[in-house]
């Protein structure tokens, strides 16, 4: 006869649904103590043990559990190891035994959450779409799970800037989507990622307003389920620029509501960095005291350097830049290998901003110049010396130190240095900065290079899809052979990664129409007819209208031109015209009365002018008007010295005249 605990356990275990956890692990243990070694009833009862910890969150208990049940429990509890190893952030030796274990369904599960929780989202991202699409004994509700799964995995894909592994028909979410606000969230999540913060507050909106109305959650679930999106509006209102109403969705954030320790930190550095405007030094200290977050409940990598990214920052706010210096040199020194990754170039521009103590200008590049001597692979150093000289609208040696770091990257002959030169966004750059130049030539050049390098990744590889695309359109433009060849492989590049892609389709056709003919015959049918984009063209008009000719913008002066045309009448007849001043004249002015005709001659210069003492009659009597003019002449000097103007003698002679008649009488 069976014993009554194991009796009790089986008929516990034909219900339809456990609840009752605790009572299922009761009698699993009394089962087992009353059970014989080596039983098929004990390895049912220890099955039954572990399932029940695994129900209370109990997963180190679970994994004791399988390990001291022997080497037949393990066989049979691969999946309950599996999802205990993820669930305490064993991730490598959960991975481990996945692989090594067969693939059904439910291990096809935990092999997705664990590549999710390791980062591997284009793995996990794969498995849910393989899941969704063989149907082999799936559950019910199991396809709202894998939507939900799969958009979180697409989500992640967009943060870690692999948006091209994100199919274009997954990217805009549907009405399925806006039904739930589990994928509603994600897809906000992955506007966030794209910089389209606009639509992820609608989203977000929607999703808060889809949780708080669902039936399926009780109060305190809610509660837990509107943290992150609350966190996220928050953030979202941020970047937006609306401060307060982040704020305002803070304060109404309880911590005490959160069970996710990661999501816990998200919150509060979040809110510190709103602090940080008004109280750097208080914000420091409430960071500092930040708790870490670990085990399964670890940031991600981006959310990891975000936070390190806020710290630093709220260091430098309070007057701390010599430690952020020290700090980041030490890390950017550990890996001096030039990496395209966000965070490394986020601590390659604050160490820069920290050893110009955040200065800016001319002050700025004296203090950074010569780092760049010892860190010629520091990216988000370069990019900040290139962003300071387009600041000071000198853009030539921007362009020279960016031509020397993809030379020096040219020469190493490893492909990570290869995928850094010719990375999208520094290709980009130094297209800007060729085209501010003028350097059309040169524009060509980079991107013949930039597309030649991802083509030879093949098909599979789409991280340069985009600089692809933009290489073969400007290739087009020029009329060289070459540049034609160079854009017919991109374009062929494209259509081989991605056949119903109708703009590298139509490349390719314009790439090699006037070369080879052969080649563009497999792709006419899928373009439309001539006839049919040009139905709507009236070619007769357009004959008739002439030669469209771009308008030229004249060339202002720093003077006004007369006015010949009316133009200035035109204008005053947009405006209000001035009015005239009208003219004042003297109280006393007498109409009849003659005026004076010297009123418009200095004082001095008039004939009136009668000066004051005897200095001024003696100037008056030497004045010319109306005074005596004296006879001058010039007397050459002796020997070539010169010349000397001396008065005439008067008219007479000696004896004559007044002279002669006054002659001094002597003494007698």
């Amino acid at each position: 006869m069976a014993d009554p605990a194991i009796a009790a356990l089986n008929s516990l275990l034909r219900q339809a649904s456990v609840e009752d956890h605790h009572e299922a692990l009761k009698l699993a243990n009394a089962a087992i103590k009353a059970s014989k070694p080596a039983s098929e009833d004990r390895l049912n009862a220890q099955h039954t043990r572990v399932v029940a910890l695994l129900k209370l969150d109990r997963f180190d208990d679970a994994l004791r559990a399988v390990s001291d049940g022997g080497g037949a429990l393990e066989k049979l509890c691969v999946l309950e190891s599996a999802y205990a190893l993820y669930k305490t952030g064993q991730l490598d030796a959960a991975e481990e035994i996945l692989q090594s274990s067969g693939a059904g369904r439910g291990m096809k599960h935990v092999a997705a959450q664990v590549a999710y929780r390791a980062e591997k989202f284009e793995k996990a991202a794969a498995i849910y779409r393989d899941l969704a699409t063989v149907d082999d004994g799936a559950q019910y509700g199991e396809e709202n799970d894998l939507r939900i799964n799969t958009s979180a995995a697409n989500a992640q894909l967009e943060w870690q800037g692999k948006g091209w592994a994100v199919p274009a028909a997954q990217k805009q979410p549907g009405r399925e989507e806006l039904e739930a606000f589990e994928t509603a969230y994600n897809a906000a999540c992955g506007c966030i990622s794209r910089g389209d913060f606009a639509k992820a507050a609608v989203l977000l909106k929607r999703s808060r307003d889809l949780c708080e109305a669902t039936e399926d959650l009780d109060d305190d679930e809610k509660k837990t389920e509107l943290v992150p999106i609350m966190v996220q509006q928050a953030y979202v209102f941020t970047k937006l620029g609306k401060l307060e109403e982040a704020a305002s969705l803070h304060k109404l954030i309880n911590l005490s509501d959160v069970s996710d320790s990661s999501t816990k930190v998200i919150a509060q550095s979040n809110a510190l960095v709103l602090q940080a405007e008004s109280n750097p030094f208080m914000a420091k200290r409430l960071h500092d005291a930040l708790p870490q977050a670990s085990g399964n409940d670890r940031l991600f990598e981006y959310q990891a350097a975000a936070l390190k990214h806020n710290k630093f920052v709220i260091d430098l706010q309070a007057q701390k830049p010599n430690g952020v210096h020290k700090t980041t040199t030490k890390i950017l020194s550990k890996d001096p290998v030039p990496a395209i990754t966000a965070a490394k170039t986020d601590l390659g521009v604050l160490n820069a901003a920290a050893a110009s103590q955040l200065k800016t200008g001319k002050e700025a590049l004296h203090c950074i110049l010569p780092l760049l001597e010892s860190r010629p692979d520091d990216i988000g150093l370069l990019l900040t010396i290139i962003q300071l000289y387009i600041q000071l609208k000198n853009p030539g040696p921007a362009l020279t130190l960016l031509e020397a770091f993809f030379k020096r990257l040219e020469a190493a002959i490893t492909p990570d240095h290869a995928d850094v030169r010719f990375a999208p966004g520094l290709v980009a750059l130094a297209v800007a900065l060729y085209r501010q130049q003028g350097q059309q030539s040169a524009i060509r050049r980079e991107l013949a290079k930039a597309a030649a390098h991802w083509e030879s990744k093949g098909p599979s590889s789409s991280g340069g899809s985009s600089l692809v695309r933009e290489a073969g359109i400007e290739l087009l433009r020029s009329a060289h052979p070459s540049d034609l060849a160079a854009a017919g492989q991109a374009f062929s590049h494209l259509v081989s990664a991605q056949p119903s892609d109708r703009l590298a389709t139509a490349g390719l056709v314009a790439s090699f129409a006037t070369t080879d003919f052969d080649k563009v015959k497999p792709y006419l049918d899928a373009l439309p007819a001539v006839d049919k984009v040009t139905s709507g063209v009236d070619v007769a008009a357009l004959l008739d209208a002439g030669v469209a000719v771009l308008p030229v913008a004249p060339t202002q002066g720093k003077k006004r031109s007369l006015d010949e045309s009316g133009a200035a009448g035109d204008k005053a007849q947009g405006s209000a015209a001035k009015k005239r001043r009208r003219r004042k004249l003297p109280k006393d002015y007498d109409p009849n009365k003659k005026m004076d005709p010297e009123r418009w001659l200095p004082l001095r210069d008039r004939s009136s002018y009668r000066p004051k003492g005897k200095k001024g009659k003696k100037r008056a009597a030497e004045a010319t008007q109306g005074g005596v003019v004296k006879d001058e002449e010039m007397l050459e000097l002796a020997g070539g010295a010169g010349s000397v103007r001396v008065e005439k003698a008067p008219a007479g002679g000696p004896g004559g005249g007044a002279g002669a008649k006054k002659k001094k009488k002597g003494k007698k």
